[in-house]
Parts: C-alpha cells; sequence; structure tokens
C-alpha cells in the first residue's frame, strides 16, 4: 500500500468542481471517505498528450499565498491513499500517473478523501502532443473525485475555466489559497461551482449559455484563449516561436515571464488588457477549438451576462454572506428586488417585492442576512428577510429626515444609515427600522447634494458631494457624538475632486471617490484623516469616462465602473470598467475592460473575487470572472468579529 498523503503547508491548491458545496478541508482531521476510480484523458487541442505526469492535487486552507497540497508520502495529516500500479514519486515525493499513447490515464479507487473533503484538481505536466515532448505543457481540469467516476478531459479550455474561476486566489497554478473561515470556504466553493458556467466539464467545451440557462457565455472568446495555449502546447517546445511569443505576452503582475502553459493562463487572467493583439495573433485558422473569435478583442476578461429574474432596469446590487446577488430594480411601477444565486442562476421567487419597496435606488445587507432597500420616491426603507418576505410594513420605514433617499450603509452597530440627496443630510434609523434622527436629520460637515457614502472601521461615515467642484464629509455613526460632523463646513476638498459620486474606504482605510464631473475622468485619494493624497487633477486613465460607482477587492486594487466607454471600434459599448492598483496606478487598458456594458452604474466584488456590475437598459447583470480579489460579504461583515479593523478583508 502506498500512502499519497498531503503536505500541510499554510497554503490552498486549487479547488476545484469535483467536489462542488464540500467543505474546504480542515488538515487536523484523519477521518476519510472511499473514492472512486479516477480516469481520463490529457489533449493538445484535439491531439492526445502521451508521457505527460497526471498529479492529483487537493486544497489546503491554512492561510493566502502558499502551495497546494500534492499526493505524497511525507505527511498523513490529509491523506489520499493509493495503490495504483504504475503510479510514480517524482524528486519532491509527489505521486504521478503517466498517460498512455492515446493522452489516456487512470487512478484506481484505492484512495480516501479526508472527512471534510477538500475539492481537488488534475494538473498534468509535459508529454508529447506529436510534435515532440514538450516541458512546457502544464494543464488543469477539475478532479471529479469522491462523487462520480465519470472522465475528464484535460485541456486548454479546462485549462483556461479553471483559470480564471481561481484567478482571484492565485498566483501560480500551484498556489492558490485560502483562509480557513467560513466566508472563505464559500468564497473557494462558488468559485468551484463557476467552472461549470464556463465549460461542460465532462467534455471540456467551452459553452455559450449557462447551465442555469439564463447567463451568455463569451464562447468564441474562450476557445481564442484555448487556442492560444495550444499554439504552445503542440509546438517542439518552450524554444519554440510559439511558445516564446506567448511567455513573452503572458506576464505577471510584476512583469516576469512564465515558462510554462497554465502559469500564462492565469497571468492573462490576471492581466487581461495587456498584450491582447500579440496574443491573439498566435490563433491560425486552423486552431482547434472552434468557433474563435474573428478579430481581437478589446480585452482578455471573461464577462457572462445574466437576465431574467425580474431584472428591469437594475441599478444597486450587494451581495450576502452566500454570495448571492440582490439587485434593485428601478423602472417604474416595478417596485423589486432580484436575487441571483453564487452563479448567477435565477433563485426561486426571484423577484421579490412587498415591505414598501418602491424605487429602491440603493440596497444592503444586514449582519443577519436581511435586505434593506433605500426608496427615492416614497422616501422610505425597506426590509425583506434573507429569503424575500416582506418584513418592514407596506409603507416602509419611515420619518428620520428621509428626503431622496441615494445611498444606504450599515454601522458596527447594527444601524442604518441613509444619505439623502435633497436638504443634504443624513438619516440613522435602528436595526429595527425606527428612525434614530430627528426630521431634518443630521445636517452640517459640508454636505451639498450628497449621493453616496461608505463606513470605515472606526464607524466615520463618509459622504460624497456632488457639488460642481466637489467635497467629501464625514460624520461619526457611533458613540456620544454619532451623528455630528467631524469634517469642517466646507467639508473635505482639493484632491482632484470634480462631482464626485461613488465613493468607497479601502483597507487601510483611506478614501476613494469617482469623479463624473464634465472632464473630469478622474478618481481622487484621500488619507483616513481627509488629507488629499491625489493632486489636483486626481488619478487618471485606465479607462476613465464619467466614472461613477466605486469598489475596493480584497488586494486593495480600486474598481470604477464608468457610464461612458472609450473604446474606439465597434460594437462601441455604453460604459466600462476601470481597475487601479491602491496606488493609484492604472492596470486597465485605456479604452477600460469592455463587454457590451449599457449604463453601467454600479459595481460590487463578491467573495470569489468576480467583479459584478448592473446594466440599466440592458436588464442584465454581468460578471467579470475572477477578475478581482475576493473580499468578506455582506458589507457590513468587515466591520464585525472576525474581522473589524479594516472596512475591506480577505474571507
Amino acid at each position: 500500500m502506498r500512502l499519497l498523503s498531503a503536505i500541510a503547508l499554510s497554503s490552498s491548491a486549487l479547488a476545484l468542481a469535483g467536489c462542488v458545496g464540500m467543505p474546504a478541508v480542515n488538515t487536523s482531521s484523519t477521518g476519510s471517505a472511499s473514492g472512486t476510480a479516477l480516469r481520463g484523458s490529457v489533449h493538445g487541442g484535439q491531439n492526445p498528450i502521451a508521457g505527460a505526469h497526471v498529479y492529483l492535487y487537493a486544497i489546503n486552507t491554512n492561510g493566502y499565498g502558499g502551495p497546494g497540497i500534492a499526493a505524497s508520502s511525507t505527511n498523513a495529516s490529509v491523506s489520499l491513499l493509493h495503490f495504483a500500479t504504475g503510479t510514480t514519486q517524482d524528486g519532491s515525493g509527489h505521486y504521478y500517473v503517466t498517460t498512455d499513447q492515446f493522452g489516456n490515464f487512470a487512478i484506481t479507487s484505492d484512495y480516501s478523501c479526508p472527512s471534510n473533503y477538500a475539492h481537488t484538481f488534475f494538473y498534468a505536466v509535459g508529454g508529447d502532443s506529436g510534435s515532440g515532448a514538450n516541458s512546457a505543457i502544464t494543464l488543469i481540469a477539475p478532479a471529479q473525485a469522491c462523487n462520480t467516476s465519470a472522465s475528464t478531459d484535460i485541456n486548454e479550455v479546462s485549462t483556461i475555466a479553471t483559470a480564471y474561476s481561481f484567478a482571484g486566489f492565485a498566483s501560480d497554478p500551484l498556489h492558490i489559497a485560502s483562509s480557513n473561515t467560513s466566508l472563505a470556504a464559500t468564497g473557494v466553493t462558488n468559485a468551484v461551482n463557476n467552472i461549470a458556467n464556463l465549460e461542460d466539464i465532462s467534455k471540456s467545451t467551452a459553452l455559450a449559455t449557462t447551465p442555469g440557462t439564463n447567463g451568455t457565455v463569451p464562447q468564441a472568446e474562450i476557445n481564442t484563449l484555448a487556442n492560444i495555449l495550444a499554439a504552445c502546447v503542440n509546438s517542439t517546445g518552450p524554444a519554440s516561436t510559439q511558445c516564446a511569443t506567448l511567455f513573452a505576452n503572458a506576464l505577471n503582475s510584476n512583469g516576469v515571464s512564465p515558462s510554462d502553459t497554465a502559469t500564462a493562463a492565469l497571468n492573462i487572467a490576471h492581466n487581461p488588457g495587456a498584450n491582447v493583439g500579440n496574443l491573439y495573433g498566435l490563433q491560425t485558422p486552423m486552431s482547434p477549438f472552434q468557433p474563435p473569435l474573428t478579430s481581437a478583442p478589446n480585452d482578455f476578461t471573461i464577462a457572462v451576462s445574466y437576465t431574467g429574474g425580474g431584472l428591469d432596469s437594475p441599478v444597486p446590487l450587494a451581495f450576502d454572506a452566500s454570495g448571492n446577488v440582490w439587485v434593485g430594480n428601478t423602472a417604474t411601477n416595478v417596485n423589486t428586488v432580484t436575487e441571483l444565486s453564487p452563479v448567477g442562476a435565477v433563485v426561486s421567487g426571484s423577484p421579490f417585492s412587498g415591505g414598501g419597496i418602491v424605487d429602491p435606488y440603493s440596497i444592503a445587507i444586514d449582519s443577519s442576512g436581511h435586505i434593506w432597500t433605500a426608496n427615492v420616491t416614497p422616501n422610505s426603507l425597506s426590509e425583506l428577510s434573507s429569503a424575500g418576505a416582506p418584513i418592514s410594513t407596506s409603507a416602509g420605514y419611515t420619518g428620520g429626515g428621509l428626503n431622496v433617499p441615494y445611498d444606504i450603509a450599515f454601522d458596527s452597530l447594527g444601524n442604518v444609515w441613509i444619505v439623502n440627496n435633497v436638504g443634504s443630510s443624513l438619516s440613522e434609523f435602528s436595526s429595527t427600522g425606527t428612525a434614530i434622527t430627528t426630521s431634518t436629520g443630521d445636517v452640517g460637515g459640508g454636505l451639498n447634494n450628497s449621493v453616496s457614502l461608505a463606513i470605515d472601521a472606526l464607524d466615520n461615515i463618509w459622504i460624497s458631494d456632488s457639488i460642481t467642484f466637489g467635497a467629501l464629509s464625514e460624520f461619526y455613526a457611533t458613540g456620544a457624538s454619532a451623528g455630528t460632523a467631524e469634517s469642517g463646513t466646507n467639508g473635505d476638498t482639493a484632491g482632484g475632486l470634480a462631482d464626485p459620486w461613488g465613493i468607497a474606504v479601502d483597507l487601510n482605510g483611506n478614501l476613494w471617490a469617482a469623479n463624473s464631473g464634465s472632464g473630469a475622468n478622474s478618481i481622487s485619494f484621500f488619507a483616513e484623516s481627509g488629507k488629499p493624497i491625489s493632486g489636483p487633477n486626481g488619478y487618471i486613465g485606465g479607462g476613465l469616462n464619467i466614472p461613477e460607482g466605486i469598489a475596493i477587492d480584497g488586494a486593495g486594487n480600486v474598481w470604477v465602473v464608468n457610464r461612458a466607454s472609450n473604446q474606439i471600434s465597434p460594437p462601441y459599448p455604453d460604459s466600462s470598467i476601470s481597475e487601479f492598483n491602491s496606488s493609484g496606478t492604472a492596470i486597465s487598458p485605456s479604452t477600460g475592460y469592455t463587454a457590451g456594458l449599457n449604463l453601467a452604474i454600479r459595481i460590487a466584488v463578491d467573495g470569489s473575487g468576480n467583479v459584478w456590475v448592473t446594466n440599466a437598459t440592458l436588464n442584465s447583470v454581468t460578471e467579470f470572472v475572477g477578475a478581482g480579489s475576493p473580499v468578506v460579504t455582506p458589507k457590513v461583515a468587515n466591520l464585525l468579529f472576525p474581522y473589524g479593523t479594516r472596512a475591506v478583508n480577505e474571507p
């Protein structure tokens, strides 16, 4: 008997679709369950790869950033027991099987899965696809272990689908990690499930429509990305023109070239706007995956668009602890909210109404999972249960100075804060919907045409004031001074502010604002003290064009949604998104990232690192798969135990 155990390092590996819904691995567990026989094939395009080494990897959850768990003989704390004839150990003590002349492999059922089972994946290295042994080949795919004996085809499509779905957790194919929290386990599982939105896992072919039937998948783009990898996989090796071109253009965020195809796939996912034309040029008319794109795209983000569930002029969106997406529908006389699952499928019963919902222009989720909307027209708040059942009355919660409420958020005590556009004031309600502020709300601090608010880890409330030159106002949320202005009579100014709309707090308590003023097209950056850090023009570039919504991901990157787009070639989308690093340097190209967005004005990042945008005129929601880094959801959970020291946290 051979013992294939997993090295218990402070990290995790790719968690793939093999055991969907299973919890993350607990390395202290020694219990196990019998596994099924694993079998499959490895292909480069349509060519079988002979002599490839196929490894079985599992996830670890001891922290972000480290290597994954390989089947080995050095530690039995997480065990995969395996008897397969011909199974071999490499120089690191990791076991693998070798594909035959037809690219086939098999791992017998003589292994066990830990009781807290990790998602697993196949990692195929090297082999010969017909042009000679090629050490540049690495391909990945879900290992459907412990719940099915279905065959798995490991190829370039499976590599792209897997790499993008886990890009938010990954630095390379064998360094994909999360913490051991319940929210992290949820984020990983949701990322696992997202793979099946991009490919038919049993066939490793790109999908055009998600299994939930309401999502449109960029099938031709996935095929094109797979063809780009296939050019290297089916070449003579690392020194070939195809591999050299791929590696020279698929750089990581630090500008370092990869040396294998799976790492190249992840680098493209992390830098989807870089060297697009050069990468596209690796695709040939006879490329193996059809249909491909017929011209180079604006960027290589993989964006899935979802409809249905009552989406009708959707504007605000928020995520609950399970990763479900809640969206407010603002069309006249619609008065509903839509719920989509973490993979975009319509949740039964959606859309939900009642509780006084009318024109829900903003939405937030409290620590109990209840959904709250600020209703512009009737000047009210509505509350629904996590199942969508009304909690507030048919009139909603009223009073407290509500006057065209534009944005809503929760402080660490569970109280609700709302910024009012008319009257330029703040309203506060208890967690049960009782008004705390008077009929005038809280005023002062430079409030003037206020539109958005954010709450930091110290329970300071920050408000963007959409006046011509712009200002930020600051108020206390808790304690004896709750509702009292901290900023002066003109608010905090400078830093390039110009008609600021969206506002967000980053990992360090600093403030970011999106400036939509005429010709501004910038974002501003302020220290937690309110001192401007960005210069008189703010930070520009990255495709900013009438920026409005703004969000921060778990790595501190800044995401902005633009009402307009700078793309100069068809189909001339009306909106785009931009990405900046934590220092204000643009990551996205001068066109931003585009995906047929239209009147997109709100943006948010989920617990798997996917970036979501609402399209008001298309009645849809777009998910940029794996574009960002995971964040704790709902937003208020960042202010609570076990977090609480930062306004943005990785799960």
